[in-house]
């Protein structure tokens, strides 16, 4: 099932498009990763997800019905990049009123924010000013107000800006806790290494459009390469290398980096190690990084090339 649908997007600044015809869904209880360089309209989607932008074209779904900002906000939760803390209010009263903006009584928010503050371990902060804290014991506190409310759909700015790798650990544990439970979470980040651990699916965006959509290990295998490394137990010589089934793209340590030619396939490598009398060690196929899938795409449609053809996979 489908908790987000985006149908033809477009929003327009004058001569500029920011969204310019972006369609994709997200299923309950994924985790989305949204990517693309800095101006490619990542900020300007999630703005009209959330009912802050309206939309000059497309449709937007929610939960199977046309999103309505008045009713449907109040299931979002957004941690935006530019965070979003009032900086000379305590840390108890805001996390307090935050949540009342998110239609909790002040009973269930008390109860919640002493859990969340307790799992934290930030009790004692309750009546510290915001602008008394770092930077990352202010993310801590505006992540939990962002999920405080217990949202069907979470997004995730930037989330671990400024943590430390232990923080960044909790935070993280929480995302896929939240996951597990029902929540839908679109997560939005540079760090292309975080998406490879965290999300199911991802789009690239740049220049408004969508340059590419599917599963993490789907994008991964489409942009593979045929490269393989491979261990052997003796070392060989050059005419037990020679072969028309792979070139050596590297020497290793241990091994070889190869590259099937054309027409050969990984059961033709090894059998001609077998025929030589040589021990396979380890073989592995060498998968692109979502990093440099990425690079790779948005160079294709920057300093005025043609776009690249959408990339999607269902």
């Amino acid at each position: 099932m489908n908790l987000l649908e985006v149908k033809h997007l477009k929003k327009h600044y004058e001569t500029h498009k920011a969204v310019d015809d972006v369609s994709f869904d997200i299923q309950q209880g994924s985790i989305f990763g949204l990517l693309g360089p800095n101006g490619a309209g990542k900020t300007t989607l999630l703005r009209m997800i959330t009912g802050i932008f309206y939309p000059d074209e497309g449709e937007i779904l929610f939960n199977g019905h046309p999103f309505d900002p008045r009713n449907d906000t109040r299931f979002i939760g957004y941690m935006p990049e530019e965070r979003g803390l009032y900086k000379k209010m305590k840390v108890g009263e805001q996390t307090l009123y935050l949540a009342r903006l998110k239609g909790m009584s002040e009973k269930d928010a008390r109860q919640k924010i002493k859990y969340w503050f307790d799992k934290f371990e930030i009790s004692s902060w309750w009546n510290k000013r915001v602008d008394e804290l770092s930077k990352g014991m202010q993310q801590k506190v505006q992540f939990i107000s962002t999920i405080l409310h217990q949202p069907s759909l979470l997004i995730l700015d930037e989330p671990f800006s400024g943590l430390d790798p232990i923080n960044a650990n909790l935070i993280k544990e929480e995302i896929f806790r939240l996951s597990q439970e029902g929540t839908t979470i679109i997560f939005s980040t540079h760090r292309m290494e975080q998406v490879e651990e965290i999300c199911d699916h991802i789009m690239l965006v740049n220049q408004g459009h969508k340059i590419l959509d599917g599963s993490v290990k789907e994008i991964r295998q489409r942009f593979k390469q045929g490269l393989f490394r491979i261990g052997l137990g003796v070392t060989p010589n050059a005419a037990q290398m020679a072969t028309y089934h792979f070139t050596i793209v590297q020497v290793e340590e241990q091994g070889y980096t190869l590259k099937i030619n054309e027409d050969s396939n990984t059961n033709d490598i090894l059998l001609h190690f077998i025929r030589q009398d040589i021990p396979v060690t380890y073989f592995q196929e060498i998968l692109p990084s979502i990093n440099e899938v990425f690079i790779t795409q948005v160079k294709l449609t920057e300093n005025g090339a043609p776009q690249a053809p959408v990339v999607q996979f269902t």
